[in-house]
């Protein structure tokens, strides 16, 4: 393990189809104006026509650490992976196919030096469909248990972890999805606490590829997450038991649909915090 690195970048790809889209999430964290950050760019077992584009990526800068896997293992066994191989203090999360603003890693860096009682930090975030923005989300600006019923209240590919948050509560659970729900909803549990920054640092891309490959299954893992995390939480009765089975049906919707009823929530709820910040 290197010491003396600030902040650790975990980057896990699969595949990525969009070679401007990854080197633009890639480059996002070279152009930082934080330098003092290394990248663990994990290639999660991405069949052949991907590697070389992989490669190619993690010979652009030298503190880029690149290391494969010969198969697709998920995100949580990846960021588990990568956190072991990681030598920052802090550890913050990047997606392949979002971007960072330049001042994200200095801000982020900066809070967490400043705010002790805060174990990890996320953003607003704009949100990326094609070429352009579409919606922008705002997060809530602390947390607590009730801000879990509707969805997750951290982007998670915009967050920076102390190290320790990570390593002592064990890290992710081995799931295909959801693990971003179910960490949150544990380190809440144990009584860690995050904070959103209310900038827009980041992009995260949410289009109609966001919804392409998930299957009716994972909704209903997203029963048990909900289910379980909930009642850790303490938030877990019959008024709050349609926020248990919301995943199965939403994953009744047709995926066009979907995206349109997620772009009116999105602008709806970006006015309504707006307004909620000026009264």
């Amino acid at each position: 393990m290197k010491s003396g690195i600030k902040i650790s970048v975990l980057m896990s790809v699969y595949n990525p189809e969009n070679r401007q889209i990854f080197f633009e999430a890639v480059q996002s964290i070279i152009s930082q104006t934080f330098q003092d950050w290394e990248m663990i760019l994990y290639d999660d077992g991405s069949e052949e026509p991907y590697i070389p584009l992989i490669r190619e990526a993690a010979v652009l800068d030298r503190r880029f650490r690149y290391c494969r896997s010969e198969e697709n293992r998920g995100l949580a066994q990846a960021m588990n992976i990568c956190c072991g191989m990681a030598g920052g203090r802090y550890l913050a999360r990047m997606d392949a196919d979002d971007y960072s603003m330049p001042g994200r890693l200095q801000s982020m860096y900066e809070f967490l030096e400043d705010h002790p009682e805060y174990d990890w930090v996320g953003c607003n975030t704009e949100l990326i469909r094609g070429d352009g923005i579409w919606a922008r989300r705002v997060m809530p600006q602390a947390p607590d248990r009730k801000d879990f019923l509707r969805y997750s209240p951290y982007i998670h590919p915009s967050v920076v972890f102390r190290r320790e948050v990570l390593t002592e509560s064990g890290g992710y659970r081995p799931m295909r999805r959801g693990e971003d729900y179910e960490l949150f909803m544990r380190l809440h549990a144990s009584g860690r606490r995050g904070y959103n920054l209310q900038e827009f640092y980041f992009r995260y891309r949410e289009d109609d590829n966001t919804y392409r490959h998930r299957k009716y299954r994972y909704q209903i893992e997203e029963v048990r997450i909900r289910k379980e995390g909930f009642q850790s939480l303490g938030i877990l009765n019959i008024k709050t038991g349609r926020c248990v089975i919301k995943p199965l049906i939403v994953g009744l919707i047709p995926r066009g649909l979907l995206l349109h009823i997620k772009l009116r929530v999105r602008k709806e709820m970006h006015v309504e915090r707006l307004t909620e910040s000026k009264a």
